[in-house]
């Protein structure tokens, strides 16, 4: 975001640059960045809160109007982990016992996540991998978790991303199974513990993790704050 920044400005358009990781956004240095301490996939904080959003499209712009010269700055309001929060979604029962579960549960689901979608969820998959093919997917990891070495699993991109586009299918259909915003990393820590498919994901990291993959490769395959 901060090149296309610099491209956009240096095309006369003036440009303020959002970024929830800080080292990536002062080092990349766009020529005006707000550093915003808020959980990743939500650059304006809260959901459902409009008044905390315009606070920080606020400050936002005060960077447009104050300064014309290269600059980046912390907002000073965070948001925290709320581990206290439990999601709880009721989940499809099992429907094709011949399959592996975490197969069998992103199937039940779909109904789920195309009813969220249509309602204009904004998380969803489709980033690397497509919601048709979010199954697929999860059998790589599967394949990973049971011995395969990654690079021969199937594994339809980098895994990190395969891995957000399946947590971002299950946290999509979990706003509708819910129906309501989670904060911060609740719907994230559902996932991980409570889903099949997040099991097979942590088991596909333990063992890349034992195998001796580079750790870039398996530590993102789940959030960095978890």
């Amino acid at each position: 975001m901060s090149t296309l920044a610099h491209i956009m400005e240096a095309a006369g358009l003036v440009t303020v640059t959002l970024g929830s990781i800080r080292e990536q956004l002062y080092n990349t240095a766009p020529p005006r960045g707000l550093w915003c301490d808020f959980p990743l996939g939500r650059p304006l904080g809260k959901p459902n809160d409009p008044e905390f959003q315009h606070r920080v499209l606020a400050k936002a712009f005060d960077l447009i109007e104050s300064t014309d010269h290269q600059t980046v700055e912390d907002y000073p309001e965070s948001i925290t982990d709320e581990a206290a929060e439990v999601l709880v979604c009721t989940m499809p029962p099992r429907f094709d016992a011949s399959i592996h579960p975490a197969l069998d549960e992103a199937k039940g689901i779909r109904a789920a996540y195309d009813r969220a979608e249509a309602a204009g969820a904004r998380i969803g998959a489709g980033r690397v991998v497509a919601a048709d093919d979010i199954p697929a997917a999860i059998d790589a990891f599967i394949g990973v978790a049971d011995g395969t070495p990654w690079k021969e699993a199937g594994i339809p991109g980098v895994p990190a991303r395969v891995a957000q586009d399946i947590r971002g299918y299950y946290e999509t259909a979990a706003l509708e199974l819910a129906d309501h915003s989670p904060s911060a990393w609740a719907g994230a820590r559902w996932f991980l513990d409570d889903t099949e498919a997040g099991k097979v994901i942590l088991a596909a990291r333990e063992r890349m993790r034992a195998d001796g993959v580079k750790q870039p490769i398996w530590y993102y395959l789940v959030p960095g704050e978890l």
